[in-house]
């Protein structure tokens, strides 16, 4: 490779320094006596593309040798790449898709950690790409492949991935350079230089062992059950969850996220439902056994955890997410900052947020409504500042009384109605009740979002009797599923109502 031009792509996300990496590999480049050419093309803002830097790299000796410079290209080729460098899994599956992968030739140093698309978090159903399936294509298209949590190497050390990417690299072997010359970039640059150096570190170590893979789906699925919960108050919890038949693992992460949402009480509701329905899979043939209670666990944790505005104003507030958005924007813990939040709440979340009586009074009010629809505009809130902050803190403070609000017990209800429907038909057309199970998927978000879907959910819900006796029941309810996220204007929806109302007619 030495006598010959090197060439490496970068693909890095907007916030993750691949500037700051390609002028560390430029100066690392030049202090070995290396020609080196740069070039990059951004991407698009708030993470629906990734900029690419492409250097190309060649011994200045070799140059004088023959007398002349390489002429150098501006932009990779597909099969004509040593290295590619790519800061998160779905990026490295976008270098492979274009060709810059190869087989024989390229070595993939890529992260396995997912920063999702903008059309990944905006799509009506479940729009993020499998990871599973990005993993095991990453890891059989090059011809080595390094691959390891770098996001989490990063926050390990309190650094930033760009100085992982850059261990990385130095750990693989990819470059002709020693790692003395590495730690003399970062050193040079002054850049958060302890951090960077220790996260170096890591990363050469993890790189020089082939890199951890990550553990897979079905890696994932055989752990045990934790021998003991966190707290001895919420023992009760893991011991009855321990008696379930089937999907213990997923129930859990359900326990979880309900703890996180309200408490343990509300916990317990969440395992009472869970039993309600693991009490019809006893009839169930071993291969059947199980699906149920997995569609249902999973659809329920996100319904008993919906979006109102206490919880909005929650996670909006919490340490880990200012954490967060200060790493996505490069501050220092010294440098100053600020985040502006921008809120629409409706006259239904105001609405939901009251005391149920005082909620649905306002709302069987026209006139109060209209009134109040007048000051709901959308509202700048920086939760940087005191009074921002202590604003969504106080919303947030009523969580204690969530139980009592409008919007609790509206859900509570079509919960309610739901878990009867999918008992009801699990009896008698049990693929029928997974399917209305998995319906609840149609219902996400809050305000316009969670309206639309539920009108569609609802939209769903009133074929269940002619579905019940059809013996592909199932296979519609899926297929109505899929035309409800197809589009949000409801198109695809209406187009298969119309056709199973022509069936219903015939």
């Amino acid at each position: 490779m030495h006598g010959r031009t090197i060439k490496l792509t970068i693909a890095a996300l907007g916030g993750q320094g691949g500037g700051v990496l390609t002028d560390w590999l430029i100066a690392i480049a030049e202090a070995n006596d290396y020609l080196v050419q740069s070039t990059s093309v951004p991407g698009v803002a708030q993470r629906t593309g990734a900029t690419i830097y492409y250097l190309e790299l060649y011994p200045r000796a070799q140059a004088a040798s023959h007398g002349r410079e390489p002429v150098m290209a501006l932009m990779p080729v597909a099969g004509d790449v040593d290295c590619v460098v790519a800061a998160e899994l779905a990026e490295a599956g976008r270098a492979i898709a274009r060709g810059l992968v190869s087989p024989s030739r390229t070595t993939l140093i890529a992260s396995t950690h997912r920063a999702y698309t903008i059309g990944e978090k905006s799509a009506l159903g479940r729009g993020s790409a499998d990871p599973q399936q990005l993993l095991e294509l990453a890891r059989s298209q090059g011809k080595r492949s390094i691959l390891f949590d770098m996001q989490r190497t990063a926050e390990r050390n309190r650094s930033v991935i760009s100085a992982v990417l850059l261990g990385a690299i130095s750990g693989a072997g990819v470059l002709p350079f020693a790692k003395p010359s590495f730690i003399e970039a970062i050193t040079r640059s002054g850049l958060a230089v302890e951090a960077n150096l220790a996260a170096f570190e890591d990363a050469h170590a993890q790189a020089g062992s082939g890199g951890a893979q990550a553990e897979d789906a079905r890696t994932a699925a055989l752990r045990p059950l934790p021998e003991r919960a966190h707290t001895p108050a919420l023992q009760p919890l893991l011991d009855r969850l321990r008696r379930l038949p089937a999907a213990q693992l997923l129930v859990l992460e359900g326990v979880r996220r309900t703890l996180d949402y309200q408490d343990a009480g509300y916990a317990h509701s969440y395992l009472a439902r869970i039993e309600r329905i693991a009490a019809l899979e006893t009839q169930r043939s071993p291969s059947e056994a199980g699906v149920l209670i997995e569609a249902v666990a999973r659809s329920l944790a996100l319904w008993m955890t919906f979006e109102d505005t206490i919880r909005v104003a929650d996670l909006k507030t919490r340490a880990a997410r200012f954490a967060r958005v200060r790493q996505e924007m490069g501050a220092d813990r010294g440098q100053l900052h600020a985040i502006t939040e921008f809120l629409r709440p409706g006259v239904a979340e105001i609405a939901g947020t009251l005391p149920a009586s005082l909620g649905s009074w306002l709302l069987s009010s026209p006139r109060i409504v209209r009134w109040l629809d007048r000051f709901t505009g959308g509202r700048q809130v920086r939760t940087t500042t005191v009074s921002g902050f202590l604003l969504l803190r106080a919303l947030a403070g009523l969580r204690r009384w969530r139980r009592g609000t409008w919007r609790f017990r509206q859900e509570n209800e079509r919960i309610e109605s739901w878990l009867a429907d999918i008992e009801r038909y699990a009896r008698s057309h049990y693929s029928l009740a997974v399917e209305v199970a998995r319906s609840q998927r149609l219902i996400k978000g809050y305000g316009e979002t969670c309206q639309r879907g539920w009108r569609n959910f609802s939209l769903l819900s009133q074929q269940l009797e002619f579905l019940a006796a059809r013996p592909d029941g199932a296979q519609r309810l899926a297929r109505l599923q899929e035309a409800a996220l197809a589009d949000e204007e409801g198109t695809a929806l209406a187009h298969e109502l119309a056709a199973l109302a022509a069936g219903q007619a015939a």
